[in-house]
């Protein structure tokens, strides 16, 4: 068995962040023997066998998520024919969770608000099948369309539409689902927006549109999208009473955050250097900043949720500051959203912590990257 490849001690600075969360360094010492995770694609199921001889290892069945499947980590799934034909792809268990928490049902439409780099945006197609909608937004055009490669890749862009726009200010609601003799590329002869290119690929455009509310670019629409036939006013609606009227059934809010949970991320500073996870990780200032940000997601993503809809929150983080704390600011300021149990976690290797109802998974206690989970509701 190999020991853990950071090396101790580790910096004071870093053990006394720990520390303030209530955290142990043992929580990194058994990197090297935690598992990778797969997802098998559903309807792959009669190919275990094949892709177990594929990858040449016994796949480990994780029995609390239905679908996913440990590996040894030093197993590479880039190059293997089952990962190329779209049979598996690479998602980590607890985030796996975090989509599972959302409770998908067929003809829901969901909001994925922060999707890069695209794996939870997958679960998610695959768990609407072939009913229901789902968009997905990122603030970086190159991170969105490596989104976009994925849902090709495994054939689950039929129901999907990508936004490149900042997630604090999206405001395109879920409009609904075309109908099956609809054109695919009806709307764009009768609507003449500026800067439109399109691709070989008739589901897909790239386009620029700007608005009092927000800059965004649609990079990639299904033909079941709801977006065909549109007008330029329709698709991009400006205004913060648009969602009193409609809005998302399920919305993730994956947050961008520093982390300290991804234990792939702390090895990094093996090369990087621990003052650069000084600079990155513990400076009080882009602390500030990006907890501000993480707040601003979450409160947009519950503005665009219908009445009776469920928010899951979630970031790789194991600190207090962009978890408890920014959800417990943020259920102050909204007195209609509430935290709601997940009827999914019962049987999960997961603990809570500071919050009920919320949700930490971490090394030692669910053999995953640490992911914290925060479900809401929104009551009226």
């Amino acid at each position: 068995m190999q020991g853990p490849r950071i090396p101790f001690p580790l910096p004071k600075a870093f053990l006394d962040f720990l520390a303030l969360n209530g955290l142990s360094p043992s929580i990194y010492d058994e990197i090297d023997n935690l598992p990778r995770y797969i997802r098998l694609k559903p309807g792959s199921e009669t190919l275990l066998a094949d892709v177990e001889a594929e990858l040449g290892c016994k796949l480990e069945n994780i029995n609390w998520l239905p679908g996913f499947f440990a590996i040894a980590s030093q197993i590479q799934i880039a190059r293997s024919k089952v990962y190329c034909e779209g049979k598996i792809y690479g998602i980590d268990a607890a985030s796996g969770a975090a989509v599972t928490a959302l409770n998908v049902l067929p003809g829901d439409h969901i909001l994925d608000l922060c999707a890069a780099p695209g794996a939870k945006l997958c679960m998610l197609a695959e768990l609407l099948g072939s009913s229901g909608l789902l968009t997905g937004v990122d603030i970086a055009k190159s991170r969105l369309a490596a989104c976009w490669t994925m849902l090709q890749k495994y054939a689950l862009g039929g129901r999907c539409r990508l936004f490149v726009a900042d997630g604090t200010t999206f405001s395109f609601l879920s409009l609904g689902t075309c109908t099956e003799n609809q054109p695919v590329m009806e709307w764009s002869s009768r609507v003449p927006w500026s800067e439109r290119r399109k691709s070989k690929d008739t589901n897909r455009i790239q386009l620029n549109v700007t608005s009092k509310a927000n800059t965004c670019g649609l990079i990639f629409y299904g033909k079941h999208s709801g977006v065909i036939g549109l007008r330029k006013e329709q698709l991009f609606q400006t205004g913060k009473e648009e969602a009193n009227d409609g809005g998302y059934d399920k919305v993730l809010v994956d947050a961008e955050c520093t982390h300290d949970g991804s234990v792939k991320q702390i090895l990094k500073f093996e090369d990087w250097g621990w003052d650069t996870l000084q600079r990155r990780l513990l400076d009080s200032e882009r602390i500030g900043s990006l907890t501000q940000l993480q707040l601003q997601l979450l409160t947009n993503g519950f503005r665009l949720l219908k009445v009776g809809g469920s928010l899951v929150y979630s970031t790789c983080m194991l600190t207090v500051a962009q978890n408890e704390d920014v959800v417990e600011q943020f259920l102050s300021n909204n007195p209609s959203a509430e935290l709601q149990d997940t009827r999914a976690a019962e049987g999960w290797p997961c603990r809570s912590r500071r919050i009920p109802r919320t949700i930490r998974f971490d090394t030692c206690t669910s053999r995953t990257s640490g992911l914290f989970i925060a479900k809401i509701v929104k009551l009226f």
